[in-house]
């Protein structure tokens, strides 16, 4: 018991038309063997089922609460960050140790959240930590190419409040990369950033599924990657690396093109010298490991 109070833990879940899968988010979270202190559901301008699916929900568990906000018709990731952002404004003076971004298109396991937060509870450094993301890709569920033990996906994004207050939560980058920023955020603050294989979440729609996607998707990464002040040698080191997923050869080529392309228009950098600073000399030990044969790794 004492373990529970000390764990408490919130959630803010950003929903746009999410009818198809939250029912499925809803579910594993109201299932958890800890339960969420308070679980804010925003519904940023959903014109589907979604809102009637959560407040049918919220009528029989005290802890969920629906938010609704009027969003813009351009639907980017800026604009999640502001839905997350009124979420998080309602749990401030909430006594809790932690808090989630929890999408709404993923399930796991009963026990998930305790195995997160035993986690914590083992590792006072760690600042952001999640499971292991798994996607339907030819009809079955198969571990997603990009996992690293190093990066935790946005999509299960779990902070200890403190990591969290540090690094000023999340900044609205319109293009993407919000996750990523608060990971070389929290890192650079000196927290410890990790996911844990053994924590399963099936994560229902892929990020991008035709080619078409998947091409303009690479490329949008590559700008991001720069945006964000990726060492060129590291970006190279990721080309290398991406060559085994699809589309293969023409998806590092497209990430890099992309990257290109922003240095070419001195498109902004958004994160302070010193972070950069930090975030290359990483980078620079991590593409000397991989060569040398050290250590195993992967990009995200």
């Amino acid at each position: 018991m004492s373990f529970h109070k000390a764990m408490s833990y919130v959630l803010v879940t950003p929903a746009r038309n999410e009818e198809a899968y939250i029912e499925k988010t809803i579910s594993s979270v109201i299932s958890q063997t800890i339960q969420p202190r308070k679980w804010i559901i925003v519904s940023d301008g959903s014109t589907d089922r979604t809102e009637e699916i959560v407040k049918g929900y919220a009528s029989r568990h005290a802890f969920i609460e629906l938010v609704t906000v009027a969003s813009s018709s351009n639907r980017n990731f800026a604009s999640k960050v502001g839905a997350f952002n009124r979420g998080y404004s309602l749990l401030k003076d909430d006594d809790y140790e932690f808090i989630g971004n929890l999408d709404a298109d993923v399930s796991f396991s009963s026990d998930y959240f305790e195995s997160i937060l035993e986690e914590f509870s083992r590792n006072p450094a760690l600042g952001i930590a999640g499971g292991w993301i798994w996607e339907p890709r030819d009809g079955i569920f198969r571990e997603r190419i990009a996992n690293t033990t190093r990066s935790v996906p946005g999509a299960i994004q779990l902070f200890r409040r403190k990591c969290f207050e540090d690094i000023d939560g999340y900044i609205p980058v319109t293009k993407g990369g919000i996750d990523t920023v608060a990971e070389i955020k929290a890192l650079g603050s000196g927290w410890l950033v990790e996911s844990f294989p053994h924590c399963t979440v099936l994560h229902y729609r892929r990020t991008a599924a035709g080619q078409r996607n998947v091409l303009h998707t690479r490329f949008r990464q590559g700008e991001i990657d720069y945006i964000l002040s990726v060492h060129p040698f590291f970006q190279l080191a990721k080309m290398i690396y991406r060559i085994k997923e699809k589309p293969y050869l023409l998806g590092s080529i497209f990430r890099t093109t992309g990257y290109c392309w922003a240095f070419l228009h001195r498109e902004s950098q958004i994160l302070p010298e010193s972070i950069v600073r930090d975030l290359q000399a990483r980078e620079k030990t991590r593409v000397k490991a991989e060569f040398l044969n050290i250590i195993p790794w992967k990009t995200k």
